[in-house]
């Protein structure tokens, strides 16, 4: 069976912004913003608000978010993406959870490498704490790079003994900068967008010379116990996919409630493109339904 127009789309505008960035990292940048930018709109129903302190980022709010938080980390290799580029793609996951979503604008490499990101990631998480935002009703989420930041967050607090959220959600996460996954090579043909080369590139750019192996740069070499449930979503046609499917290995050795799904034929984070992509508007959903579920588990534990 054949590729659907809109997921043959997907691919198209997928390999557009490929062949497009260009190699040094001001093109990259502009690129990928222009990119958003002319594609995607925010629906009426959704109110943004910038945040400049303590932490820069974006409120993501639809009608029924008000009850429970999600904190997001984009994508980009920790170099490019930017809060205002992925407000469109949370708007969805803010609908589905009934959720309101802070999109962190965390600094970026190469001008600010490991552990910039992290520190920024921490110090959000706690602002809102701070702020008021039960960790009970919280769910961090995040895409390619920001699902590696989701865990190496989640490892840091639980390692600090501070209260955690109530789950997690990785959309193509990648883990493993050492880029060992069978994948990398095996769907090189298949995805659109990543390339092992650009994935080097990014990842030098941020360790800057320090160690992949690090667990709060590799969370796949990260001790995962006592983290809350995860849901890990990944497209079969991403170099990522070893990084997804091997995630779940280690998350279920370690007894961390983890769901796996697979999208059969999605290219690298096709949430994206919600806004026509069915299977992006089911996916989002999923994330929903996951966030909701087990928000409100913590919260009824938490009374009981």
């Amino acid at each position: 069976m054949g590729r659907s127009a809109e997921l043959n789309r997907v691919y198209e505008m997928w390999r557009g912004v490929l062949k497009d960035r260009g190699s040094d990292l001001t093109t990259m940048r502009d690129t990928v913003e222009e990119f958003y930018r002319s594609n995607f709109r925010l629906v009426e129903d959704v109110e943004v608000e910038a945040v400049f302190t303590p932490v820069p980022g974006l409120w993501i709010t639809t009608p029924a978010g008000r009850g429970r938080t999600i904190l997001y980390f984009h994508g980009g290799g920790y170099a490019l993406g930017s809060a205002k580029s992925y407000a469109d793609m949370t708007s969805w996951i803010a609908r589905a959870a009934q959720a309101r979503v802070f999109v962190l604008d965390y600094r970026r490499a190469p001008e600010y490498r490991f552990p910039a990101a992290l520190e920024d990631a921490a110090l959000a998480y706690r602002w809102l704490v701070s702020s008021g935002a039960d960790p009970r009703a919280m769910a961090v989420a995040g895409d390619s790079a920001g699902g590696g930041l989701t865990l190496a967050l989640l490892t840091a607090l639980r390692d600090r003994g501070e209260e955690l959220p109530s789950c997690a959600a990785c959309i193509s996460p990648w883990v493993d900068l050492k880029m060992t996954g069978e994948s990398i090579e095996s769907r090189a043909a298949l995805d659109p967008l990543l390339t092992r080369e650009g994935l080097q590139q990014f990842a030098d750019w941020y360790l800057g010379g320090q160690d992949a192996r690090n667990p709060l740069v590799s969370p796949l070499h990260a001790d995962l116990r006592g983290l809350p449930p995860l849901l890990i979503q990944v497209g079969t046609s991403e170099i990522l996919l070893d990084d997804a499917l091997r995630l779940e290995q280690r998350a279920r050795a370690a007894r961390v409630q983890v769901r796996l799904s697979e999208y059969e034929d999605m290219p690298h984070v096709w949430h994206v493109f919600a806004s026509f992509l069915p299977q992006a508007k089911r996916a989002a959903q999923e994330i929903g339904e996951f966030v909701m579920q087990h928000s409100r588990r913590a919260a009824a534990a938490s009374q009981a």
